[in-house]
């Protein structure tokens, strides 16, 4: 998603309630699921909220104006990494402990900081936007300790000079990442040529692993022992969301509508996925507001598409989910 289509979101978002964007957090290796945190709309602003896979102990993170998106658990889930504009308006990058408490800003650019996801040996945070310039996205990574030293990843051919390359995940050994990447957009402004790529963790070696007309925009993520992808795919108001090995053969379409089904597809538009840490689940939204309703719930379902339900009840607009690594024990 480029700088153009994740502002819009924002702006849908806080403004008009039919859009919205959050994190894109690799499934952290695990035995036992914790807790899965997205951001809420309320009042004008979004929050970020957690709750367990089971829909019980529903608790707020954040607090207070502006918007808390993008929210990211570090790999040992003590904390979460998220993108806020409170302070300056500019959207940077912020921590927080995953039960709540006094937020640090992490970065200071005064640019556009989002979709951050921690590397598995939390040394450095990966994320999309521009840095100084207003610019479309690209994927960077810092230091994550700090937020300085910021090294840009990827850029744009001569060929395709208004590219964007967005929600970046590092895979669960740490030796790749995987993205969004589009050759720009049309005149419409949806974009041309969005495919989910992968490079090397130094940004080298960078392809597309999905062909195909249709959109693949929020979001992909590695399962935990980095041999599959989920992902979405369709148009806007028509997305489902899919599983591939991890080289991009054998994709499979778990939920949402088919090509001869109505548009927007009446059953509502699916994206926003994560896997479970045991590798045995995947969460996602379920969006209604393509279809006149102001509702997008957090879902579960196997991985093989089975025993979809909705763990949030209340009628709300939420944020892509992330789900805790290894159930680590809350209030740490």
């Amino acid at each position: 998603m480029s700088r153009t289509s994740v502002l819009a979101a924002i702006a849908a978002a806080a403004f008009m309630m039919v859009g919205a964007f959050g994190t894109v957090s690799a499934a952290d290796p695990g035995v036992v699921n914790g807790r899965i945190a997205f951001g809420t709309r309320a009042n004008g602003t979004f929050q970020i909220e957690t709750i367990m896979p089971n829909g019980s102990g529903l608790k707020a993170v954040t607090s207070g104006p502006a918007l808390h998106l993008c929210a990211e658990y570090t790999p040992d889930g003590r904390n979460i990494v998220y993108c806020g504009n409170v302070e300056s308006g500019a959207f940077e990058l912020w921590t927080i402990k995953q039960n709540g408490g006094e937020p640090t800003q992490l970065t200071h650019f005064g640019g556009f900081a989002t979709f951050p996801d921690v590397s598995p040996d939390g040394s450095k945070i990966a994320f999309a936007g521009f840095i100084n310039e207003p610019a479309n996205d690209q994927v960077f990574v810092v230091d994550a300790a700090t937020g300085e030293n910021p090294v840009q990843l990827t850029s744009c051919s001569a060929a395709h000079p208004d590219c964007f390359s967005s929600l970046p995940v590092w895979s669960p050994n740490g030796q790749r990442i995987l993205f969004v990447h589009a050759d720009g957009f049309d005149a419409d402004e949806f974009p041309v040529n969005e495919q989910v790529w992968v490079a090397n963790a130094d940004g080298s070696g960078a392809h597309a692993i999905t062909t195909g007309p249709e959109p693949k925009d929020q979001v992909a993520d590695w399962s935990p022992d980095g041999t599959k992808i989920v992902f979405t795919r369709g148009w806007f108001g028509s997305e489902g969301i899919w599983t591939m090995n991890a080289d991009g053969s054998g994709a499979r379409q778990l939920t949402g509508c088919v090509g001869s089904d109505p548009t927007p597809c009446p059953g509502g538009d699916d994206w926003g996925s994560s896997w479970s840490p045991d590798g045995r689940q995947i969460v996602f939204l379920r969006d209604l507001t393509n279809v006149g309703i102001a509702d997008r719930q957090v879902t579960l379902m196997n991985v093989d598409g089975s025993n979809l339900h909705a763990i949030t009840t209340t009628p709300a607009l939420h944020a892509v989910p992330s789900w805790q690594a290894r159930g680590v024990a809350q209030g740490h």
